[in-house]
């Protein structure tokens, strides 16, 4: 209330009316700030899921490690369907750096293959089977 109206009205409802006002103004700006940054930060989440070799307890703790790095929210891996779904945010990750980091510790994934001087260090338990490089048949391996 403003203006002729405003001198007419006792101080105490005109105060009680102001500060509803104030208040009521303030909720629509922290709710607009509020969608702008949820709307910003879902725009970048990505779900992804890609396959990562693997065989045991052990190999899920550490694909699981190498996966959640800066960026990444969630890493989940199934050690029975070998597969991997990352939650992450595309600005600060890319899905091809996710999988480059499992491969670092030993685990070749859909797109990136482990070393084989790191993959030759994992426990015995964890050497799964390889596939040759340009082939879809297994590599020979000694456990």
């Amino acid at each position: 209330m403003s203006g002729y109206w405003h001198f007419l009205m006792p101080r105490k409802i005109v105060s009680q009316h102001t500060k509803t006002i104030n208040m009521n103004a303030i909720k629509m700006l922290m709710m607009a700030v509020l969608t702008i940054l949820s709307v910003t930060v879902f725009a970048q989440s990505k779900t992804e899921s890609f396959k990562v070799f693997g065989n045991c307890g052990m190999c899920k703790k550490r694909i699981e490690k190498a996966a959640l790095t800066e960026g990444v929210s969630s890493a989940a891996w199934d050690k029975d369907t070998k597969i991997m779904t990352v939650v992450y945010d595309s600005a600060k990750i890319s899905n091809d750096q996710i999988q480059k980091n499992i491969a670092t510790v030993g685990h070749d994934t859909e797109k990136m293959s482990a070393d084989d001087k790191v993959y030759n260090k994992l426990p015995g338990c964890c050497l799964y089977e390889r596939k040759k490089a340009g082939t879809h048949q297994p590599a020979n391996h000694k456990h």
